[in-house]
């Protein structure tokens, strides 16, 4: 041994300083792969929180997306009612007209009446002077002395109450024609209280109705409102749940993708290789 040269020497000992070289180099190799694989590890780990809490904030928005169409549901049958509401009430609006016509009729009826009435008096008045023509006639016609004298008297005693019955219906204050004023007025001042009744019942009715048909305007428009503003919020948050499931769609193919890698030959080759030289 001792008779052997430097030279000799450094050739005998450079193969194990190669070996003990690869080594550390493989070593490295493994460590480096190691921590990559870890690294690998730590992502999958962190986008499987992801997936996991993209998988709920989808739970969320599916449960908010029930809520809204829910509530849109709701509000349509709220519109629907408050439309059948608006034609009932319109309904009791032609009622009402027809009403008023009824009472427009009745009123034409009443003062038709009237008028008749008023004829009636008239044709009285008539019939009275036929009645003193035909006192006259009477007088005229003389079959007997006594029976003139009889007619005579029963002539002056209807001529008295033929001129008292005349004064009477010739004078503007008197008995027989105070009575048909009396009547007539008192049915004239009932047809005009009917009237006035049956006119403040129809302005009333009317402004009722006026009111009711803005308070359906107010109505129809606030809920249009609302309906517009939900179809908005309900078309946001379809757009969002295409969104998300846009996103979890790429990140299951990431996972896939990923997975494969992990499941690899080369990586199974490389992992063996590590737990032979471990």
């Amino acid at each position: 041994m001792s008779g052997l040269t430097p030279t000799e020497n450094e050739h005998e000992e450079e193969p194990g300083f190669s070996l003990t070289k690869a080594l550390e180099e493989v070593s490295q190799q493994g460590y480096a792969k190691i921590a990559a694989l870890q690294e690998k590890q730590n992502l999958l780990s962190s986008l499987q929180v992801i997936l996991s809490d993209t998988e709920k904030s989808n739970e969320k928005a599916e449960l908010e997306l029930r809520a809204v169409v829910r509530q849109t549901l709701a509000l349509e049958d709220d519109h629907d009612q408050r439309q059948c509401h608006s034609r009932a009430l319109w309904s009791r609006c032609v009622s009402a007209n027809n009403h008023t016509v009824a009472l427009q009729l009745c009123i034409d009826g009443e003062e038709e009446d009237a008028r008749t009435v008023l004829a009636g008096y008239n044709e009285y008045r008539d019939k009275m002077e036929g009645h003193r023509a035909a006192v006259a006639l009477a007088e005229s016609q003389t079959e007997s002395h006594r029976v003139l004298e009889e007619k005579r008297k029963l002539v002056r005693a209807l001529t008295q109450r033929k001129e008292e019955r005349r004064q009477d219906l010739e004078n503007p204050n008197g008995k027989a024609i105070q009575e048909a004023k009396e009547n007539l007025e008192k049915q004239i001042v009932v047809l005009r209280d009917t009237i006035v009744s049956k006119r403040e019942q129809l302005l009333k009715e009317f402004d009722t109705h006026t009111q009711t048909k803005k308070d359906i305007e107010i109505q129809n428009r606030r809920h249009e409102a609302i309906l517009k503003r939900l179809r908005c919020q309900l078309n946001k948050a379809q757009a969002n749940h295409r969104n998300l499931s846009g996103d979890i769609h790429h990140m299951e193919r990431q996972v896939s993708e990923l997975r494969g890698q992990l499941n690899s030959p080369g990586l199974l080759d490389q992992r063996s290789g590590e737990s032979t030289i471990s």
